[in-house]
């Protein structure tokens, strides 16, 4: 497995042990941004059934803004004096997570499954904080940014499986 090198220098003002946790939580967030990217496009070209184009549709818009996410966490591990390490085989062996399970399904199963994709992605984003808070404000900022996007687009999943009295079907 490619692990990340750390430069000799990293932003003016930040030490380099806290650039080094910074780094390392800014990975993680990457390796998850980079497995949803794929899991949102394996979906869109797998679900079927009623409401397929619905969300169909809705799973493009998501997969270009997440795309968008992992290039800014990226740039910000190289502006700290990081490596962004984004090779499929690097991935694999960083992600700490199952591979998506479904292959062509329904939607509601899709959904589902893809609730409970959003549910570990936006915990683990919120998680990062925590040290963010502590070693770096600048991405602290960038991951919050993020986790309301995020989370938005997990409401926009749960809508599909939601019943009217606010209960998930799972």
């Amino acid at each position: 497995m490619k692990t990340n090198k750390v430069a000799d220098f990293t932003a003016p003002g930040m030490d380099k042990p806290s650039a080094e946790k910074t780094i390392a939580q800014l990975e993680n967030r990457m390796v998850s941004l980079i497995d949803l990217q794929l899991t949102l496009k394996h979906i869109h070209w797998n679900v079927v059934g009623p409401n397929f184009i619905s969300v169909h549709e809705m799973l493009d818009p998501q997969v270009a803004v997440i795309r968008e996410m992992t290039d800014t966490i990226a740039e910000r591990i190289a502006t700290l004096g990081g490596e962004p390490v984004g090779t499929v085989q690097s991935i694999v062996d960083r992600r700490s997570w199952n591979d998506y399970p479904i292959g062509k399904g329904n939607v509601k199963e899709h959904l589902i499954a893809l609730n409970k994709v959003y549910n570990g992605i936006n915990a683990d984003h919120r998680k990062a904080l925590e040290t963010l808070a502590q070693t770096d404000p600048v991405s602290e900022d960038m991951i919050i940014a993020q986790l309301a996007e995020l989370e938005q687009f997990q409401w926009f999943v749960r809508a599909h499986i939601e019943s009217a009295t606010g209960k998930l079907e799972n």
